[in-house]
């Protein structure tokens, strides 16, 4: 079993995201840590720590200041930034410490899966040990590169779901597939079928707006947000 400390200052995400992590076979959640001082304490006491699920915004220190600190005590435990810092030069610092991965909030099951999936093939291939071709090297190097979003149904481009996804992500509330159109430029025939899309796979909640007559208008929010 891969051992896996979460760490985030909310209790409640904390403990979905520990939830999430106990789905996905060949992981289980060694512990939780809610502020940088408790991350590094268990860091130190619990009997095994192999990845880290690291959240930047804590309440004493930054998530990177307790990558640093881990890295400074000798620990090389794996470290994959679950957060809501967008900003690129968290994000290149991240990597400069040697963060595996970096995992935008808010996002679904899927999206922490298709992580720990890649991570956990990436385990397999490092304890093969021996010597590596080029073409073996690559893979390595790629194997958490994953896609943010699984594989589309055919017919669906990944851009055009990056757009739609990013838009109902940053909306401050529920919009409709026009809305959606405008703020996308797509058509809104093709912003109702991305929509839908992504409230089949979870990522997207539908909320119905009556008005004075007529049918409900069919307004999408993003399924992780508060």
């Amino acid at each position: 079993m891969i051992e896996v400390l979460v760490v985030d200052d909310d209790t409640r995400v904390a403990r979905v995201n520990a939830a999430y992590v106990e789905k996905v076979p060949g992981f289980h959640v060694a512990g939780e840590a809610h502020s940088a001082a408790d991350a590094l304490r268990q860091v130190e006491l619990l009997p095994r720590v192999d990845l880290v699920l690291m959240d930047h915004y804590l309440p004493d220190e930054t998530g990177l200041s307790v990558v640093q600190e881990m890295r400074r005590r000798g620990h090389q435990t794996d470290v994959i930034m679950v957060t809501a810092a967008r900003d690129i030069t968290t994000v290149q610092a991240a990597m400069r410490h040697g963060a595996l991965q970096y995992l935008v909030k808010p996002f679904a099951f899927a999206g922490l899966r298709a992580k720990l999936e890649a991570y956990a093939e990436l385990r397999r291939t490092l304890d093969s040990g021996g010597e590596a071709e080029q073409a073996e090297v690559d893979r390595i190097f790629g194997a958490l590169s994953t896609p943010s979003e699984p594989d589309l149904p055919k017919g669906h481009s990944p851009t055009t779901a990056e757009l739609v996804r990013q838009s109902l992500m940053n909306a401050e509330g529920p919009l409709s597939a026009q809305e959606i159109a405008e703020r996308t430029g797509v058509s809104r025939q093709t912003a109702q079928r991305y929509l839908k899309l992504l409230e089949r796979t979870g990522r997207a909640r539908l909320t119905l707006k009556y008005g004075d007559a007529g049918r409900p208008e069919h307004r999408y929010v993003w399924a992780t947000r508060a």
